[in-house]
């Protein structure tokens, strides 16, 4: 006899156990289904720099137990120059973060099954039903749930998600010991998350230091695999322009890697199309959820979590309706809760990682000049306050970018006009 629960969710990651988590705590039945073992999870998807912000951690109740350092500042770094502001945040140990939302979640109620590996969505007259997993094996739910990241099976099947590969990020990070985090031609990185914008070392994307304690830190890089915003002209893989970046900053003179700590994992940096369907929605990185600009996932991920519980909340309550209409709840708690200036922050990114590495210099002496509440405004994707940013010579790189990505900048767009 086939297992039937109210809800089933493909992925254990952030997003799918928060899903689970405050599922189980309205006294659903749930069932994740997770690809890795147990014993070693989560040893393939421990992939996250885990760089957030102390609102996330108060909205989801998150303990400081997994935290590896609180943080006090944000860096920004171009090739010669740097920008500084007072930001408190924490870089979490990214396993014990996820071992704690399983735990958790198997606490108020959530059943677990790992060796699980999702592989196709069950339908019946045109509803997801159930989930097929490791080959042969179903589970029936009311409501299916997929947050397996990039790999989105079931979301892809269903024509919910089209993930571009050359929209495709990939990163690659190590955690590193004998880093020099206050050199004196640097900014002091003493409890702080840096990002680096420096075409020579992330072409069309950036590198990061973000500091764990002590002398240690994550370091790493990340880009979109898309020729339009670099030339890789010395033909270096991912792994090839770290080291580049390892053998010539001095402030990695005398360090050294972490044995058995390195992580790897990819993000799609394109708006999604649609997010849910009759019985079914995507969350997390299958979305994709992550904030395109700075690359900040957890957040997003956890947020659109949320959006979906709410959702299979107000769908199985006082008789079960899942069809498409009641499940686009979701789509509208995600572009007002989730992202709702998904467009305008695609526009930017598309834009930062178009410019040349000259035009970052220039972009650290402006923003250096900035009152706060106007970089808020940039952040937020304010076309007012973005205008103060450019500058008369700026014109043939807007042209040429708006030639080249009209899409993306429809995209940006319709967030400041609607009608377009």
């Amino acid at each position: 006899m086939t297992d039937h629960f109210d809800v089933v969710i493909a992925g254990a990651g952030p997003a799918g156990a928060q899903c689970a988590r405050d599922l189980a705590e309205r006294d659903y039945d749930v069932l994740v289904l997770e690809t890795e073992n147990e014993d070693d999870f989560p040893r393939q998807s421990n992939k996250s720099t885990a760089g957030t912000f102390p609102s996330m951690m108060g909205a989801f109740g998150v303990p400081d137990d997994v935290v590896m350092n609180f943080t006090d500042s944000v860096v920004i770094e171009s090739p010669n120059d740097h920008f500084a502001q007072t930001q408190p945040g924490a870089v979490l140990e990214f396993g014990d973060f996820k071992r704690f939302l399983v735990r958790d979640g198997r606490e108020a109620g959530a059943e677990y099954r790992f060796d699980s590996r999702a592989t196709a969505p069950i339908t019946e007259n045109g509803s997801v039903v159930g989930v097929r997993y490791n080959g042969d094996e179903e589970v029936r739910a009311d409501v299916v749930v997929d947050a397996t990241g990039p790999a989105a099976p079931l979301a892809k099947q269903l024509g919910v998600v089209d993930l571009e590969r050359e929209n495709q990020a990939i990163g690659i990070e190590w955690e590193m010991e004998g880093v020099e985090v206050d050199h004196p031609d640097y900014a002091d990185l003493t409890d702080a998350m840096m990002l680096r914008l420096d075409h020579d070392l992330a072409p069309g994307g950036y590198s990061w230091i973000f500091h764990t304690g002590g002398d240690t830190a994550k370091v790493g890089l990340c880009y979109i695999q898309n020729e339009k915003y670099h030339s890789n002209k010395e033909g270096l893989s991912i792994d090839g322009f770290l080291e580049k970046w390892l053998d010539n900053d001095p402030r990695f003179a005398d360090a050294e890697k972490i044995a058995g700590k390195q992580h790897r994992g990819s993000a799609h940096i394109q708006p999604p199309g649609s997010l849910s369907t009759d019985g079914f929605m995507a969350i997390g990185d299958t979305v994709p959820s992550i904030d395109p600009l700075w690359g900040e996932g957890i957040h997003k991920g956890m947020k659109s979590a949320r959006a979906a519980a709410v959702t299979a909340d107000r769908c199985l309550t006082g008789g079960t309706d899942t069809s498409a209409e009641e499940m686009a709840i979701y789509d509208e708690l995600w572009h007002r809760d989730v992202a709702p200036d998904a467009g305008v922050r695609l526009l930017m990114t598309h834009l930062l990682y178009y410019a040349p590495n000259e035009r970052y210099d220039r972009l650290m002496r402006d923003i250096n000049t900035m009152d706060l509440d106007t970089l808020a405004n940039v952040n937020n994707g304010s076309p007012r306050a973005i205008a103060k940013l450019l500058h008369r010579e700026d014109l043939s790189l807007l042209r040429d970018f708006v030639r080249d990505d009209t899409e993306i900048v429809k995209v940006g767009l319709k967030d400041v006009i609607p009608f377009l």
